[in-house]
């Protein structure tokens, strides 16, 4: 089954799930899109099963809190971020619940996470002004960059090379193998004073970058030549709250949640909107990703709720 406008307009909530007591602040799909993991500012971590659609396991990070949650390539494993106490990545193992590494480094919060779609490598961004790399069978921070103001940033889906978003108005690109040197390429936007970046996303063909912020603008940039194709607008985000927008695994269209519940879609390479969804969400969507192999989303509030296309055009 494709992906068109028709089918996207179709998508409507299978099934809603309240495990959380606060909004989730992050969910992961497995690479083989079997499950879905989820962080949330209760300090709770839930497993769910997308093929049989139900919640699978609970566990807590009542100390640390948990934020900013992804699989890993081994089965089993996760990375995360804490929200309290430190600022420390914690390496877990959801097969025994116990820790198998820490990250110590950051000295404020991390507010980027991305995992390396090919190996062990992972990078991180805080509010300390820094982007480190790191490699899940060491502890000590593998390199260090220093930057000029809050970083955001993600790996391209090749791996090989990694994207920084700095103080909301430049991107740039680093090579993995040599980004010690410095970036290869910077792409200066218009610095929006209305809102600040909050994440960063390559798209799954490498040719797109899709620039999220805490306003009411998504920005989409040509991976190579910087250039900005398309804003998307026409969501609500009067509050600054962090929505996540995401791409298709096609990389055809781009999403996201918004204040008031709802979920816009539009054609990337056209930049129209081709639907508006309603998921009769509690508050703000904060979450949202498609599954990477099955023709199913998940968003999130406070809930989390499993859509299914109901035409297969």
């Amino acid at each position: 089954m494709k992906l068109t406008d028709n089918v996207l307009r179709s998508f409507r909530v299978a099934k809603v799930f309240r495990e959380n007591s606060d909004k989730i602040n992050c969910f992961d799909f497995s690479s083989n899109g079997e499950t879905v993991i989820s962080s949330s500012d209760d300090d709770s971590i839930v497993l769910y099963d997308c093929q049989e659609g139900k919640p699978k396991r609970t566990l807590y990070s009542k100390k640390y809190g948990v934020d900013l949650i992804r699989y890993t390539h081994a089965a089993n494993t996760v990375v995360y971020s804490s929200n309290k106490v430190d600022d420390t990545i914690r390496y877990l193992s959801l097969h025994d619940n116990k820790y198998i590494r820490y990250f110590p480094g950051h000295s404020k919060r991390v507010v980027a996470l991305s995992m390396s779609p090919v190996d062990d490598t992972f990078i991180t961004g805080s509010l300390d002004k820094t982007i480190r790399l790191w490699d899940l069978r060491s502890p000590n921070c593998q390199g260090l960059m220093h930057l000029q103001g809050k970083p955001v940033c993600s790996f391209d889906p090749e791996g090989l090379i990694f994207a920084a978003g700095v103080n909301s108005e430049i991107v740039t690109l680093y090579d993995l193998r040599s980004f010690d040197k410095g970036p290869f390429a910077t792409f200066k936007m218009m610095h929006d004073r209305t809102c600040e970046w909050t994440g960063l996303k390559f798209s799954n063909d490498g040719k797109l970058i899709l620039v999220s912020t805490n306003g009411g603008t998504l920005r989409l940039l040509d991976a190579f030549k910087g250039v900005v194709l398309h804003s998307f607008m026409g969501y609500n985000n009067n509050k600054g709250v962090m929505l996540e927008a995401s791409f298709t695994p096609d990389s055809q269209f781009i999403m996201i949640g918004s204040e008031d519940g709802k979920i816009h879609v539009w054609n990337a390479e056209s930049g129209m909107k081709v639907a508006v969804l309603d998921g009769k969400h509690t508050g703000p969507v904060t979450c949202l990703q498609f599954n990477p192999k099955f023709m199913t989303f998940a968003s999130g509030c406070s809930n989390m709720a499993f859509w299914l296309p109901t035409i297969d055009d």
